[in-house]
């Protein structure tokens, strides 16, 4: 068995997401993943065709944030977590997102572990 752990760092969003009337409008939201994927061995060749290829993830997470406005970051979180999970090979995931202009002088965010 080999497991790695493959991630998607500092993906940067215009979403809708909130519950506060300034928060109607787009917003810049950063998404942060880490899954550790389970491979049956030692990887042979040097070919996508082997591994988990993380566009799937980002494409995802695209998808998901344009679909509609999300109240919570909980809800994205898990969200995420979902499609990662979609993936029999991950065995793990940590999602995190952090809203990036809430506040003049802090960053709020949510982070979850989910495994199988």
């Amino acid at each position: 068995m080999a497991e790695f752990t493959t991630i998607l760092d500092g993906l940067e969003v215009m979403m809708r997401l909130g519950i506060h009337p300034h928060e109607v409008a787009p917003q810049c939201v950063v998404v942060s993943v880490e899954m550790t994927v389970v491979y049956p061995g030692p990887l042979g060749e040097d070919a996508i065709e082997e591994v988990l290829d993380y566009d799937f993830v980002r494409a995802g997470i695209l998808a998901m944030v344009a679909a509609r406005p999300i109240a919570l970051q909980e809800t994205l979180c898990e969200g995420i977590a979902a499609l990662c999970l979609a993936d029999e090979r991950v065995r793990r995931v940590k999602v995190r997102t952090v809203k990036a202009d809430v506040y003049p002088d802090a960053r709020v965010g949510c982070e979850i572990v989910r495994e199988r």
